[in-house]
């Protein structure tokens, strides 16, 4: 059987060839450009999941099939801002999604710009008017990324998609719970967009998972916050205390060496009085 790459008698095969045997950054280049991009190390709490969001961006952005819009952008800030939130050095933090957004090729100013175009469009709407966007009614943003996503034969959902509908869900006053989240997602992809929903329906019980774990690691992070405060403050007393007592030891020292000091100066005038006597 000859097989040529690219060559196929099929639609994909035509619409695709033409990138076969193209030079892809690997995985492994694209982390070596985020670390280096960093110059600095990734807190140990927080490796973990750097190591997951550069691989997993990576691996969509060098997809033939993926086309960026500006719900994915507004997916990947809200993922960023989740996981980043708390990072213990905030301009570290800055930092590290500069240089992940820079290690697959894309730029922040613009994922911003277009993350907040759909945040900007979607405040006050309701759940029902986003639905109708999602069929591609009217000439909102939203409706227009609907019409491209309807009109691509070989639409690639990713991760980051469905994030940023979780969180135009939040925007208009979605219940932000799982398996609400779930019936939400599947009306909006399933329905609304036509597309195969049992990925974006995972992707969000995974995301509110991955959400309640985040908020543990808070909620840990601050007690042991308080905690570390609590013993300084107590270090801080017993050395005032100590301090304290170092003068009172002082002041007493000090008063029993002028009672000394009197004493020798009074015995000193007595004999002085007794030899004039």
């Amino acid at each position: 059987i000859e097989y040529s790459p690219g060559k196929a008698n099929h639609p994909f095969a035509q619409k695709y060839g033409s990138l076969a045997g193209a030079d892809v950054k690997t995985v492994g280049e694209a982390f070596t450009s985020f670390s280096d991009e960093l110059g600095t190390p990734v807190n140990a709490l927080y490796k973990g999941m750097c190591t997951d969001l550069v691989g997993s961006l990576h691996l969509i952005m060098v997809n033939a099939r993926f086309e960026k819009d500006a719900v994915f952008s507004l997916g990947l800030v809200s993922a960023l801002d989740l996981v980043l939130k708390n990072y213990p050095e905030q301009d570290t933090a800055k930092k590290i999604k500069t240089a992940m957004l820079s290690s697959v090729g894309l730029d922040e100013a613009e994922i911003d710009a277009d993350a907040a175009k759909v945040v900007a469009w979607a405040q006050g709407k309701s759940k029902d008017e986003i639905a109708s966007a999602l069929k591609g009614e009217g000439d909102s943003i939203l409706a227009d990324i609907a019409k491209s996503v309807k009109g691509q034969e070989w639409f690639m959902y990713s991760r980051f998609f469905g994030i940023g509908l979780i969180k135009i869900m939040e925007i208009v006053g979605v219940e932000q719970d799982m398996s609400v989240a779930y019936d939400v997602m599947e009306n909006w992809v399933g329905e609304c967009l036509g597309k195969p929903y049992y990925t974006a329906c995972s992707d969000s019980d995974l995301y509110f998972k991955q959400k309640n774990k985040l908020d543990m690691m808070e909620t840990m992070m601050k007690e042991i916050e308080i905690r570390e405060k609590k013993r300084m403050a107590d270090r801080l007393e017993a050395k005032a205390d100590m301090a304290l007592k170092a003068v009172e030891k002082a002041e007493l020292l000090q008063v029993e060496v002028d009672k000394e000091a009197a004493a020798k100066e009074a015995k000193a005038e007595e004999s002085k009085a007794e030899v004039e006597a």
